[in-house]
């Protein structure tokens, strides 16, 4: 059955257009709550949202459909998605959802959906809740003296730091260092400064005064530019951006460079297999990151696990194997000791417990290995699949001959924008450039043809 709904993180698209009307989301509400309806108690769900306009819309009308089914809904406000997983397990609700498009422009939203057990639903039960959206479901929803009923509930946040702030020793202060946080105008800019500050450090908030529209606007995970302005203006040890709904995030080092989701699975891979903490003898990325990555774990005896792009698919790959340390080159990292999902700021929290232990400044220890040199761009198509077209299948054949076995090539459709993402890596920088643009331009060919 083909997807008319949900990509690879949910449902996803641009606010009061399909699928993220006010319509979709209350069939949304009807069709998952009736899914999860399970033994004989109140059943509820736990909802929360970013900091998005639309959001309200969203809320309201997921609001109404699972009320309509028979369950209550207990209203979160503006969270982190990793509070969403977390709270779902805690409350012991049925179901968790959260509303938000990630690190997508304010005008996008979306709907992540997760189990009691705080996961995030497998494709089966996506595919189930989705062939309930065209169907007629009135028959099936609660009677009048059933309907669910909706509140918003008290002391989420500080719910949520303490459970953050729980995943460090108890003995571990952050005192002595300086910190910059970018809070991406999202869902975490009360609880992210807040859980820093709590902990011992000096904490300088930026991005921190959401207004509807300036979620994720030049700031937070995919713009930390002005991050790196900040860490040097005000000399300080460390700078963390977080995304829109908080569930990734990326490190900028005391001079201002960037540090991806790579090097932060090396540091924290490295560091729990030292400890001993390190589960499955590996760490789980996707196809997407760096090719260094995998050689450096497998300097040091362990072995990198790939999955397809989307935390889903890592958290998925770590429970089946028993790993408990993934993530992706974006800056989701999952750590499964802490949480079901990806979260920013658990995952700073380790990177920082790493600078306390072992007193060396962020630029050292967070070069953990060389990238081998790796190029990304995008093709935007407006229909069709020019993946399919014989010109592109020749050219990507070619590609893989010309790298060999010294490099890697990875090519795929966006799950959540009309995009081709053309990925190749290697050792011979300008062999890689040459490849991606040699595809890049027979894709554009074939979708200009057209």
């Amino acid at each position: 059955m083909s997807r008319r709904y949900f990509g690879t993180d949910g449902i996803r698209g641009r606010a009061n257009k399909f699928p993220m009307t006010a319509e979709v989301a209350m069939k949304v509400g009807m069709a998952a709550g009736l899914s999860f309806q399970r033994g004989n108690h109140r059943h509820r769900v736990v909802l929360g949202k970013d900091t998005r306009l639309s959001g309200y819309m969203i809320e309201n009308a997921l609001v109404s459909g699972f009320c309509a089914a028979g369950m209550d809904v207990f209203l979160l406000g503006p969270v982190p998605t990793p509070a969403v997983a977390m709270l779902a397990r805690s409350l012991r609700a049925d179901i968790g959802v959260m509303i938000s498009a990630s690190h997508n422009p304010y005008y996008d939203n979306g709907i992540k959906l997760f189990g009691p057990d705080g996961y995030k639903l497998s494709d089966e039960i996506e595919m189930r809740i989705e062939a309930l959206l065209d169907q007629d479901i009135d028959i099936a929803l609660a009677d009048a003296d059933a309907l669910g009923r909706a509140k918003r509930i008290d002391g989420v946040h500080d719910r949520y730091i303490e459970f953050a702030k729980r995943t460090l020793p108890r003995s571990m202060s952050l005192a002595g260092l300086r910190i910059v946080i970018d809070c991406a105008n999202g869902a975490a800019y009360k609880v992210a400064p807040a859980a820093l500050w709590e902990l011992g450090a000096e904490v300088i908030t930026i991005h921190d005064d959401p207004n509807g529209f300036n979620i994720n606007e030049e700031c937070g995970s995919t713009h930390p530019e002005s991050l790196a302005k900040k860490v040097h203006e005000v000399r300080a040890d460390i700078g963390i951006a977080l995304d829109g709904d908080a569930d990734r995030m990326v490190i900028v080092d005391e001079r201002g460079n960037v540090v991806d989701g790579d090097q932060v699975l090396a540091l924290i891979g490295e560091s729990w297999h030292q400890s001993g903490r390190l589960a499955g003898g590996g760490v789980v990325a996707t196809v997407m990151s760096n090719l260094g990555l995998e050689r450096f774990l497998g300097d040091i005896g362990l072995q990198l696990h790939r999955t397809q792009v989307g935390d889903r698919y890592v958290v998925e790959h770590m429970r089946a194997h028993g790993l408990n340390v993934g993530g992706e080159q974006s800056g989701h990292i999952v750590l499964s000791d802490f949480s079901t999902t990806g979260d920013g700021l658990v995952s700073a929290l380790q990177v920082l417990a790493c600078v306390k232990r072992q007193n060396k400044p962020v630029s050292e220890l967070c070069r953990r290995f060389e990238p081998v040199p790796q190029l990304l761009k995008n093709v935007r198509f407006s229909g069709g699949k020019p993946l399919e077209a014989a010109p592109v299948k020749a050219a990507i054949e070619d590609a893989r001959g010309r790298l060999g076995k010294s490099g890697r090539l990875v090519i795929r459709p966006s799950g959540t924008e009309p995009l081709i993402r053309v990925m190749a890596e290697g050792d011979d920088p300008k062999l890689v450039e040459s490849v991606v643009d040699q595809i890049v331009g027979v894709i554009s060919e074939v979708k200009t043809a057209a």
